[in-house]
């Protein structure tokens, strides 16, 4: 179908029926389109911006994910109260403040220097949402709040049963120097 008889019946249609916006969507999946807007009425041409608004939307959210799934590496973790090694310099252990159910838990995460003392000059965010629905649930990079005792915190709210990953990177002086996944099931 050529882009003239395409911009003439997605104008047709939106002429005829404005709420049948699942027919335009039919008139060629791959195609990208012109319609001409002065020939609209104000009601379609809202219409049309908030379907194109919708739709650039989801393809920044979905492009974003795939660019950071695909790039990044991230270490699985070992399980809650184990020591996991920053390199040479530092370790870490993570822990939930309850089991990951529905609602909100919080992420706790220490970090220590190689002899044992508490470390809170570096910087961690992390990312949860559900591997087989990247982009659907993700909270995109937050970065972990410190408390009064050098914890570092992070809210994370489960909206749905399933697998689920918390991606967490460390950084020192705004250069990340780790990154570990925890993954978990609710």
């Amino acid at each position: 179908m050529n882009n003239q008889k395409i911009i003439l019946r997605a104008d047709q249609i939106l002429r005829t029926n404005p709420k049948n916006l699942s027919a335009i969507n039919s008139i060629h999946q791959n195609s990208i389109f012109a319609i001409n807007l002065r020939s609209m009425s104000k009601i379609n041409q809202k219409i049309l911006s908030l379907i194109m608004g919708t739709i650039i939307f989801f393809c920044m959210m979905t492009f974003t994910q795939k660019a950071l799934a695909q790039d990044d590496v991230f270490t699985p973790l070992p399980g809650e109260g184990k020591k996991c090694k920053i390199g040479e310099d530092y370790y870490f252990e993570y822990s939930f403040d309850k089991t990951p159910q529905l609602g909100t838990v919080i992420l706790k995460i220490q970090v220590f220097d190689r002899d044992g003392n508490k470390e809170t000059s570096l910087k961690i965010a992390g990312d949860a949402g559900m591997p087989t629905m990247r982009g659907h649930h993700d909270t995109g990079m937050v970065e972990f709040q410190k408390n009064q005792k050098g914890d570092y915190l992070l809210p994370v709210n489960i909206v749905m049963p399933g697998e689920w990953d918390i991606r967490i990177i460390f950084s020192k002086d705004d250069k990340p120097i780790y990154k570990g996944s925890i993954n978990f099931s609710v």
